[in-house]
């Protein structure tokens, strides 16, 4: 045996390397040998006035998780991305893309293991804050939604996110639902919603 011990590489700082080499070395094959060329995939603020591109809801009017969508033929190349009201928007109007034949160079959702949320009641409705600021959000390759949990978003009921295993966990012994990885997410699991 090794004469060493093994150094625990939390989840999330893992996946942030891996998604940030991944990302030059996507940048890289984009602009050839100009430096310059780079497509920038960052989460931007998703404040303001902008309007969600599937429903027209006011993005941050509205409670619980948002979304954002980069795309390879946006102008300039990788630019204004898809902002939505909703997980469920997100992901409905990513399917729509995916059809047309659109180039998606990342899909950004709130991620509530980086933010303190608000629980509050609407009615008869629980629901979790909204957060816009771009340090909110992860990338769903980084991500675990809940499905069917006892929370609801502005389009009803919503796949909740999270990064970390143990949010996870706690929101389901709280909340209920079902963990699923935020890419494994299809159209049959979001009209089960």
């Amino acid at each position: 045996m090794p004469d060493f011990e093994r150094a625990a590489v939390p989840r999330r700082r893992l996946m942030t390397g891996l998604v940030g080499g991944c990302t030059v070395a996507f940048a890289g094959c984009l602009g050839g040998d100009d430096s310059d060329d780079t497509v920038d995939i960052s989460p931007i603020d998703l404040d303001g006035e902008h309007a969600c591109d599937q429903c027209g809801m006011i993005v941050e009017d509205h409670p619980g998780p948002v979304g954002q969508i980069h795309f390879a033929d946006a102008e300039p190349e990788g630019g204004d991305p898809g902002r939505f009201c909703s997980s469920t928007c997100t992901y409905t109007y990513r399917f729509e893309a995916e059809d047309d034949g659109r180039d998606l160079l990342a899909t950004f959702l709130t991620d509530y293991s980086l933010v303190e949320q608000e629980v509050f009641e609407s009615g008869s409705d629980k629901m979790f804050s909204s957060h816009v600021e771009r340090e909110a959000f992860s990338l769903t390759t980084e991500l675990t939604v809940v499905a069917r949990s006892d929370i609801t978003g502005a389009m009803g009921p919503e796949f909740i996110p999270f990064s970390d295993g143990t949010d996870i966990d706690a929101f389901v012994t709280e909340y209920g639902g079902e963990p699923y990885d935020a890419e494994d997410v299809d159209r049959a699991m979001l009209d089960a919603l």
